[in-house]
């Protein structure tokens, strides 16, 4: 494991803590953003506390947060997303996570996903593999679409590959993506509102488990504003259905 690897780590260690502990709370402070998307408390606070601790260990790199915008610096750059999954969290529903990403030159070299509702934590880094926990994880074998599992999160309908699908949910943000990562879900479409900070780790993740991330274009990156990952076998079925 890296010295970045082990940062990323504890970072999400210390953002669990956080999280969790205003999970639930009746007392709760959730503000409307002029994007008309939920903010809690707890999202600033995470961001806060992760960019007070990379002001002090990586003084140098850059960071990229939902919350608090960037602060510049060289080749090296964090990205976060305290909360992703916000109105989940402000809702009581367990499904949100920490997302934490280095980016080098622009290319992602590792990736953390916390989920500490869930009790469940990702991580990968270049040639790394991919981690659920302390297992790792490959992503499936599953070559016809009639035998897949799918999920969608679109904002306009849901493509007719649906239905030829052996089964088709919504798990939505960063959860289906981890599960195409574990080889439970074949592949996703994601097209909700999503940002560099929302697929940073979830590439590399999904890149790990020897899985394909592109979004909608068939195009390697991360501000396309929508998202595929898949199993490699179905890539080009879940790109012709957004086409």
């Amino acid at each position: 494991m890296s010295p970045d690897l082990s940062l990323a780590l504890q970072l999400a260690d210390l953002a669990d803590g956080i999280s969790l502990g205003r999970f639930r709370a009746r007392d709760l402070r959730v503000e409307t953003k002029p994007d008309l998307t939920p903010v809690t408390e707890a999202d600033r606070a995470v961001e806060e506390a992760i960019r007070a601790t990379l002001a002090r260990e990586r003084p140098d790199d850059a960071v990229l947060g939902e919350e608090l915008g960037e602060v510049a610096g060289g080749s090296r750059r964090w990205v976060v997303d305290p909360i992703d999954g916000t109105r989940n969290y402000a809702r009581g529903v367990p499904v949100w996570a920490t997302l934490i990403a280095l980016q080098v030159e622009g290319e992602v070299q590792l990736g953390v996903v916390s989920a500490p509702a869930l009790r469940r934590r990702w991580h990968a880094e270049r040639g790394g593999g991919a981690w659920a926990d302390d297992d790792r994880v490959r992503v499936s074998s599953v070559r016809r679409v009639d035998d897949a599992v799918l999920s969608f999160a679109l904002e306009q309908g849901v493509p007719s590959l649906a239905a030829q699908s052996w089964h088709a949910r919504a798990f939505g943000d960063f959860w289906a993506h981890m599960l195409v990562a574990e080889g439970a879900v074949d592949g996703a479409i994601d097209a909700i509102g999503v940002s560099v900070w929302d697929l940073a780790p979830v590439q590399v993740i999904v890149e790990e488990a020897g899985g394909t991330f592109t979004d909608f274009r068939g195009e390697r990156r991360l501000d396309g504003g929508s998202a595929i990952s898949s199993n490699g076998h179905l890539h080009g079925a879940l790109l012709a259905a957004v086409s």
